[in-house]
Order: structure tokens, then sequence, then C-alpha cells
């Protein structure tokens, strides 16, 4: 079985300066490349599961959040850190109505948990909202931490 850091992205990789989709305006948070690089010498694969409610408001489209997506995995791949898997929810219940995969909806978590046999136990959640947090431990992942 694999164990996992499950990583949120705005807020955890990068800092918050809502609804983040342009390049010029991604911003690494301190840090963020040294505690992957942790985790990764320690054997864990590195997951990305982020809510991206901007593509439900019309702000930006998937396209752009993958334009940006890629570039950000690249800057990572520039340091030695393997990114496995991004997982966005693009929904918000005021606007798709309601879905498993929005935090604290453990869906991205699940999805990635059966495709990679991940094993909850070992793995462990960075994220900056309790709803991080409770997505974890919908899906089993007891391991949390909660950053500001």
């Amino acid at each position: 079985m694999v164990k996992a850091l499950f990583l949120d992205r705005d807020g955890v990789i990068n800092v918050d300066k809502n609804y983040v989709y342009k390049i010029e305006d991604f911003e690494f948070k301190d840090d963020i490349f040294d505690i992957c690089l942790k985790y990764q010498s320690q054997g864990y694969a590195i997951f990305v599961v982020t809510n991206q409610a901007g593509i439900a408001r019309g702000y930006y489209t998937e396209n752009d959040f993958w334009i940006l997506t890629n570039w950000m995995c690249n800057k990572f791949l520039e340091k030695g850190i393997n990114i496995k898997k991004v997982y966005f929810c693009p929904h918000h219940p005021e606007f798709t109505g309601e879905c498993l995969c929005r935090k604290p909806n453990p869906g991205m978590l699940l999805k990635a948990i059966e495709e990679y046999d991940i094993d909850v136990n070992s793995s462990v959640m960075i994220g900056d909202k309790q709803t991080d947090i409770d997505a974890a431990k919908n899906a089993g992942i007891k391991n949390t931490i909660l950053v500001s």
C-alpha cells in the first residue's frame, strides 16, 4: 500500500489570494518545497486535493485551472518533487448543486485512495481550513495538520 501526503492548494501550496488562476498571481508558500521533499524522501506519494469554486462561479475555466496546475507541477519537478496527481472540485453548491467531491466531502480523497491503493493509516493531510481536515477524517485519514 502507498502512504500519501495530501495537500490543499490555496493557503498550503500557495498564498491564498482568492481565486488564483493566473501564473503571475501564484506565490508559493515559504517552506512548501522543503516540506514536500521531506515527505517524499520518507516514501510518501504527494497529491493535491483542491476546491476550485471559481470555475463554478465563472471566474475562470477548467482550461485556465490546468494551465496553472501544469506550471505549478513543473515548478515542483524542478525542485525534484513529483506531484503524483492533482484532484480538483469545480463545483459550488450555490451554482452547481451539491457534490461528493467538494471538501469537507471526501470524494477527491476517496478517489485517490482507490486509484493508488493508499494506506489511510499512514497518510497525512495538510490543509489551511477545517473543511480540509474534515474531508481527510471523512476519508479515514487521521493524521492531519492544520496550518494558518
